[in-house]
């Protein structure tokens, strides 16, 4: 069975590759979290503050419960905000932007006028007033919150992109031909955005993970939950790293910084495979080759 081509592109580049690399083990963590952690995330099972040892890889917190089996099962918390709220992102982006794009007139001046009422309203203030007013918000509500206040910069993305593609040729011919709307958008314009959709739901996948860890680290998020964010949040009400427990944060954090690089160096390597004159760097090796010493010239 032959590999498909996407991960063959994929695989062919070494950001791709290696941000590939972390992803999949960070799922794959997240999947068989019962098998691989022994231990309830909610459970006290040794002593309080307990430093990592061969027993307690990540050591213990203020109430005896296992970071390992925190670390990996709130994985899947911020795993799911992270792909649910990047996708929801996503779908209403591309759903207004090549809207607004393609038909234009008065749907694109009101779609537009929506764009830039979302893109002006400040997105982090606007997420803790929200949040705040919910209260203990669940992972599933602050990734519906994060979905429907960050779509508004990759619509206007997606639609001047649009608004490119419309005049083509072949968009041209289509209507031409007297297909329907429905199918030149699907067949003849979202093949051409491909590149665009991916990196904007690998960024808003990184936004998420990130914002929900700030809103549940700053006690807007469920306390009940097991996440890296409340796992951050329990580190600072117990002054983890005033008593020396620094193994309470670093491994939180550690975990979302590792999960954001792997999915910036998707992200990089989509840009590079979409846009061929990243990938050869022609304008760097061009001002190399200016900047270098010439050669002496041979003596007679």
């Amino acid at each position: 069975m032959q590999m498909p081509v996407i991960v063959k592109i994929l695989l062919g580049n070494k950001k791709a590759a290696f941000g590939l690399a972390i992803v999949v083990t960070f799922v794959l963590m997240a999947l068989f979290a019962p098998l691989i952690a022994s231990h309830d995330p909610t459970k006290r099972v040794a002593r309080p503050h307990q430093e990592p040892s061969a027993e307690y890889v990540m050591g213990t917190t203020r109430m005896g419960r296992d970071i390992w089996s925190q670390f990996v099962h709130g994985g899947r918390v911020s795993l799911l905000v992270g792909f649910g709220a990047g996708l929801l992102v996503c779908v209403l982006a591309v759903s207004i932007g090549i809207t607004a794009g393609y038909f234009g007139g008065v749907i694109d001046e009101a779609l537009t006028f929506l764009m830039n009422v979302v893109l002006v309203i400040p997105n982090l203030p606007l997420l803790l007033v929200l949040a705040s007013f919910i209260g203990e918000a669940s992972p599933w509500v602050i990734a519906l919150i994060i979905g429907l206040t960050s779509w508004a910069y990759g619509a206007r993305v997606i639609r001047a992109q649009t608004l490119a593609l419309r005049e083509k040729e072949f968009v041209i011919a289509a209507e031409v031909l007297g297909e329907p709307a429905w199918r030149i958008i699907l067949v003849e314009i979202l093949p051409n955005l491909i590149s665009i959709i991916g990196v904007s739901f690998i960024g808003s996948i990184i936004y998420a993970i990130v914002t929900e860890a700030t809103l549940e680290f700053l006690g807007l998020g469920d306390p009940l939950v097991v996440s890296w964010g409340i796992m951050l949040y329990n580190a600072q009400t117990a002054s983890a790293l005033l008593v020396g427990a620094w193994w309470e944060v670093l491994f939180p954090c550690l975990a979302i910084a590792t999960l954001g690089a792997g999915l910036a160096l998707l992200n990089f390597a989509i840009d590079e495979i979409a846009n061929p004159q990243l990938r050869s760097h022609k304008g760097l090796t061009r001002w190399k080759r200016l900047a270098a010493p010439l050669p002496e010239e041979k003596t007679a």
